[in-house]
Parts: structure tokens; C-alpha cells; sequence
């Protein structure tokens, strides 16, 4: 096995025509098309009826986090149009305070036509419940990604939450080649969103509705959430030749006690609602790893790096590694898990947690394709051949699959 840093990128690549990806999403949601991918078996269906693919019994987990109105539009005297595109919160760190902040945070940002903003705030007014409030950003510190922008504003009434909502765009993916509509407020957020703090959508979610869940309820299939707010590192292409090349984007994670003990429990019979929630519960794994070599490390020093999945193997089984978890959470007095992962998924990966997964069909050459290709082997190439010789359509608003390489 080619040890996975050594994995030509131009592997895992396919000719996507942009005529089959889709630019809005259908007018209902469950009536997408469903390619199932069953043991080496493909067949497809439509999406309400994924509930007659699935066993009883099974633990279904979602993602939960919820797409903010990341982008700011300012406009300089000079006609230039400046865009700060909000990736995650520097002070205070924490999303819950940073949304809560009033009269000042800082963020780490990407900025567009930053060649127009050599130096001095920008200012934008924003009305908020009918009051204006005059927003100022100020650039600080800069690494080669991101910019830390440091956003101030005078009314004590007005959260930064408020700024978002009131005063910022909804970020759709870039490939969709137009802008935001209003209509993407709603159809760009599944149904079950509640946590702020992704700018992009986990997609897979976006088929389901109350109609499905109800009839996931009547198959006695159980939903479970977790938390990881997806950052703009999710439409990256790997641009190195090998993936070893590539720097994963660190995503912040937050499970709840009850849900670790849920997913420890149903063990052998998880479904993944999207490549965030595999992230999600595959770091699970080596975060019990980690505290099991360090049982006091502080919540900062709990980060999955990149490669550790393939830098040796672990001989802690995966209900032992989540107790190692349950028992830190104990010794803290905490509800819930809160960490940040690196984590890489690409073939030569063993999955610890997830047997099956719901996710979309994604860009060539990312790593959202090397999660898929790790997940069910080179049989990507027969389910992907199948969409695109099937009228499947692709990307954020695209139908979705139900994989299951090794059945439940």
C-alpha cells in the first residue's frame, strides 16, 4: 500500500462537463435523486425512500452546524469594493462569544481585492432592528491564508451575530459561478441547522426533510448530532502533485457528552450524514488516543494532526479510546467535547467508527473525493462513471449517494 502522502493527486480526478452541476437546488428537497452503493451493487432511487436501503437499528449522526453570513462588502471612496470574507473568531476565540461580542472582535479572514486596502479602516453602515450602526474593520497580523481583521462598532445593543445577519452575504460555493440569492438563506441550510459558525453548507444534509425524518423515526433508525463548522478550506483543491503537499484546514469540533455515549453504544451500525460528520467521528478516535498519552492535556492542546492517523498503529480499541473521552469529560465537569482537527482522509485510511455514509458527489481532485475513494476504494470510479452516464447532478445542490461497502 502507497503510504498516503505519496498519492498522486491526478488519481482522483474525473471530467465534471459544468453543465451537470447543479446551480440551484430542486423545489423539494427529498425528491433528489439517490445513488445507493451497496457491497460492490449500484442501483439508484429517490432520496425519500433511502429509509428502504437501511436496516433497522442504526445510529444516524448530521452535522448540525449552521452557514453565517460570512461575506462583508465594503466600499472605499475610491470606488474600490473590498470583500472580508469571515473564516473563524481570534478574540475570543470561542464562536458562541464570538457571535455574543459587542463593540468589538477579531477574526481571522480572507480578503478580496486586498490590493485596494493598502492601509486605514474601512467602514460600513449596517442597519440593525432599524438603527444604523456604523461597522469599522482594521487589519492586523497576516499569514499566508488569512488576515486577522479587527471589527469595532459603538452601539452596546448590537452582537456581532447582529452585524453578520443584518449586514453580511451568504457565502455560496464559489463553483456555482453567481451571486447569493435570497432564496439561498433557506435552501443553503438543512432543516436541522442550529450551531453558527460554517461558511459552507454540509451538503449531504440538504436532502433531507421533516417527511424523512419522521420516516427514519418509523424504520427505528435513531438521528444523533455533532458539531464541526466547515471552513473555506473545504473548496481547496489539492494544487501539489502528491497530497503530502497539501495543508488540511483545522476545523473546530463540539460533540456532546450524550452523543459520544450514543455513537459508543451503536458501534458497528453508524451512518454518516456527510464528509463533515466522518471528520467529525473518525477524530473521535485519536482524540481518545491523544488523552489516553496525555489524560490532562488542556482543551488547546487537543488538535488531530494531519498524518496522525498513518504515523503508526494504535492498539486502543475504538470503545476504549471514546471512554478515554467520556472520562476526561468527567474529570472536567463538561457537557460536551470541544476540539479542533487536522485530520486527512485518503485511501489507505482504516475508518474506526463510520460503516456507512450520505454525502453528495464532490470536485475532482479534493479531499472530499479522497475521503469518498478512502471509503469505498476504486470503486469510485464505477459509482462516479454510473452519476455521470445517469443524469445525476453534481456539487453543493446536486443529488446525493448512500454508501455501504461492506453492507450494515
Amino acid at each position: 500500500m502507497i503510504h498516503p502522502q505519496n498519492i498522486s493527486i491526478e488519481d482522483y480526478s474525473y471530467d465534471l462537463p459544468d453543465e451537470r452541476i447543479a446551480k440551484f437546488p430542486l423545489e423539494q428537497r427529498d425528491s433528489s435523486k439517490l445513488l445507493v452503493y451497496k457491497q460492490g451493487e449500484i442501483g439508484e432511487d429517490v432520496f425519500r425512500n433511502i429509509c428502504n436501503h437501511l436496516p433497522e437499528e442504526l445510529l444516524m449522526v448530521f452535522n448540525n452546524t449552521k452557514v453565517i453570513q460570512a461575506r462583508l462588502l465594503f466600499h472605499k471612496e475610491t470606488g474600490a469594493h473590498i470583500e472580508i470574507f469571515c473564516l473563524s473568531p481570534s478574540q475570543p476565540a470561542d464562536y458562541a462569544l464570538a457571535f455574543q461580542a459587542q463593540k468589538h472582535c477579531v477574526w481571522q479572514c480572507m480578503l478580496g481585492n486586498a490590493k485596494k486596502w493598502k492601509e486605514g479602516p474601512l467602514t460600513k453602515e449596517i442597519e440593525v432592528r432599524g438603527k444604523k450602526v456604523l461597522l469599522k474593520a482594521e487589519r492586523e497580523g497576516e499569514n499566508d491564508r488569512t488576515v486577522n481583521i479587527d471589527f469595532s462598532w459603538e452601539d452596546p445593543d448590537v452582537c456581532f451575530a447582529d452585524i453578520l445577519d443584518d449586514g453580511g452575504v451568504l457565502p455560496i460555493p464559489p463553483y456555482l459561478k453567481r451571486e447569493t440569492q435570497e432564496s439561498d438563506k433557506t435552501t443553503y441550510q438543512t432543516v436541522y441547522s442550529k450551531i453558527k459558525g460554517s461558511v459552507a453548507a454540509p451538503t449531504a444534509g440538504l436532502h433531507f426533510t421533516e417527511a424523512v425524518f419522521q420516516k427514519l423515526k418509523e424504520h427505528h433508525i435513531w438521528c444523533e448530532e455533532v458539531t464541526l463548522h466547515v471552513g473555506a478550506g473545504t473548496f481547496q483543491p489539492v494544487k501539489s502533485d502528491t497530497i503530502g503537499g497539501h495543508e488540511m484546514h483545522t476545523e473546530v469540533i463540539s460533540v456532546n457528552r450524550s452523543a459520544i455515549v450514543n455513537i459508543k453504544e451503536h458501534l458497528g451500525r453508524i451512518v454518516a450524514v456527510g464528509t463533515t460528520s466522518v471528520r467529525t467521528m473518525e477524530s473521535l478516535y485519536y482524540f481518545g488516543i491523544l488523552l489516553h498519552q496525555h489524560p490532562n492535556a488542556q482543551a488547546d492542546e487537543l488538535t488531530v494532526p494531519q498524518w496522525m492517523p498513518y504515523e503508526k498503529d494504535y492498539d486502543i480499541s475504538v470503545e476504549q479510546s471514546l471512554q478515554n473521552i467520556l472520562d476526561y469529560l468527567d474529570r472536567n465537569h463538561l457537557p460536551s467535547f470541544k476540539a479542533a482537527t487536522q485530520i486527512i482522509i485518503a485511501p489507505g485510511y482504516e475508518f474506526k467508527i463510520v460503516k456507512a455514509m450520505v454525502t453528495n458527489f464532490h470536485q475532482p481532485q479534493n479531499t472530499l473525493m479522497l475521503l469518498v475513494a478512502a471509503f469505498v476504494g476504486e470503486d469510485w470510479k464505477r459509482i462516479y462513471d454510473y452519476a455521470l452516464s445517469h443524469d445525476f447532478r453534481f456539487l453543493s445542490y446536486g443529488d446525493s449517494s448512500l454508501l455501504m461497502p461492506k453492507g450494515l
